[in-house]
């Protein structure tokens, strides 16, 4: 059968030969295992529920409006956008990380 050597050259090898002798459907279920593995943050932002909240007056005009002005205007590039408050986009994605980790609560 199989050997479960802890190399780690030797463990990329036999996922491959077990990746080869899975039949498709288990092979889908494999591949959504890995994506969830190597991107937690897309799993949970496509599993997270539908936002049902009305929309309120002022956010329906706050959208016809932007979809007004995009009719005559290119978008703004995020990274523009983050270059306006001396910002990088290594600067955005190390934010995102420190909002991940768990912070303690503050009583008071």
């Amino acid at each position: 059968m199989f050997y479960t050597d802890t190399d780690s050259t030797q463990q990329r090898k036999q996922a491959h030969i077990m990746l080869d002798l899975l039949p498709q459907e288990k092979l889908s279920a494999v591949v959504g295992l890995l994506q969830v593995m190597l991107d937690p943050v897309a799993c949970a932002v496509a599993n997270a529920p539908n936002d049902d909240e009305p929309v309120t007056e002022e956010e329906a005009k706050a959208l016809t409006e932007a979809d007004e002005w995009l009719k005559h205007n290119q978008p703004i590039p995020h990274e523009d956008v983050l270059a306006e408050f001396g910002l990088t986009m290594a600067d955005w994605e190390k934010m995102g990380q420190e909002s991940t980790q768990e912070e303690p609560r503050r009583n008071g």
